[in-house]
């Protein structure tokens, strides 16, 4: 039987999302710092946003702070509790829902979001598909994943399992991660072109020895771009057709 991933654990983080240094969630916000100027940079005048498996708001927090019209869904209630704690703006729309059935109409959305997501779903495609629906023509469909590898089962989940002190078990299935050329051609049966990819990876010299040993990950550690997409990469992709 294939081994499931248990997306349960997110239902227990509360505040820590925010605070965790001993949790793969601090090796997320270290990421989101890179990954959303990335995407903030290549928004093209969007006004209605739309952030899928948002969590506790990291990114969609950020779009409304840009003064954009933002709903973020998710399936964890307590993770959308702390998402609209951490509202500023109080303007965003969190929603619970199903990724697979988006409550919106066709078009109605000028960017769609998928970060972190699209490894925690059996089908993602059908996500890919449901955000494209939900998409204007033109508009733009920005994601983040990790490749499917040895490699990325040695660095993605191992290593953060040996090295980051409170991993959960099974927070990360190998047989989930998706390669690029999978991906794009997810987008292109859902009427979506990609446009452009880039890996993400850690800046080494952000961490020590220390780091390792205590099972803390640094206030200080950073993530940069990288050309090679074999471990966690994001892109973005443009609706050319209605899908």
């Amino acid at each position: 039987m294939a081994q499931a991933i248990d997306n349960s654990i997110y239902e227990t983080l509360g505040e820590r999302w925010y605070t965790a240094q001993d949790d793969p969630v601090a090796l997320l916000r270290a990421e989101a710092r890179v990954k959303h100027a990335w995407i903030l940079k290549r928004i093209d005048g969007a006004k209605t946003v739309l952030d899928v498996g948002c969590g506790a708001g990291f990114l969609t927090n950020e779009f409304a702070q840009k003064g954009m019209t933002v709903k973020g869904i998710d399936m964890s209630e307590d993770s959308l509790r702390v998402a609209k704690a951490h509202d500023e703006t109080q303007s965003v729309d969190y929603l619970v829902g199903d990724a697979y059935h988006l409550p919106f109409p066709d078009g109605y959305f000028d960017v769609v979001t998928a970060m972190d997501f699209l490894e925690h779903v059996e089908e993602p495609d059908r996500v890919v598909r449901e955000c494209a629906r939900v998409l204007r023509p033109g508009g733009q469909f920005f994601f983040h994943t990790f490749n499917r590898n040895p490699l990325a089962w040695l660095v993605i989940i191992k290593f953060v399992e040996w090295f980051v002190k409170n991993t959960p078990k099974h927070m990360h299935v190998l047989r989930l991660f998706i390669k690029p050329q999978e991906l794009a051609m997810y987008c292109s049966l859902s009427g979506l072109q990609v446009s452009e990819m880039t890996g993400i990876r850690p800046v080494w010299g952000t961490l020590s020895l220390r780091d390792f040993i205590s099972g803390h990950v640094p206030v200080g550690m950073q993530f940069t771009l990288t050309s090679s997409l074999s471990l966690s990469y994001m892109g973005v992709a443009k609706k050319v057709k209605a899908s």
